[in-house]
């Protein structure tokens, strides 16, 4: 397994946003295309314009082959330029590809 971590560091104001279209969309998407998710997080302490969130693919190839399949998905782009009608809902995204230690508890 590895898992993927995405942080995406969203626009001031547009929190509520991302998070309607992740609730009312994504996590459907998720599903549709078999798309493993760890978890979701928002700080409780530090920055406030982050939302941050863990995916886990069997390797490489299977995370490519399911996020291209996703970013293509017709429902996806719909959902998204609806979402950002006025204006991108995220600044950036940080993303990191992890492979768990011999000794993690999470494999």
């Amino acid at each position: 397994m590895i898992y993927e971590l995405r942080i995406y560091h969203v626009m001031p104001g547009r929190m509520p946003d991302i998070n309607k279209r992740f609730n009312d969309v994504t996590m459907g998407l998720f599903k549709k295309h078999s798309m493993q998710v760890v978890g979701f997080w928002q700080s409780a302490v530090g920055e406030s314009d982050e939302l941050i969130y863990m995916m886990a693919f069997e390797d490489m190839n299977d995370m490519q082959r399911k996020w291209a399949a996703f970013q293509t998905d017709p429902e996806w782009q719909e959902a998204r330029q609806k979402s950002e009608v006025n204006g991108p809902l995220v600044v950036r995204v940080t993303n990191k590809i992890l492979r768990p230690t011999p000794y993690s508890p999470i494999k």
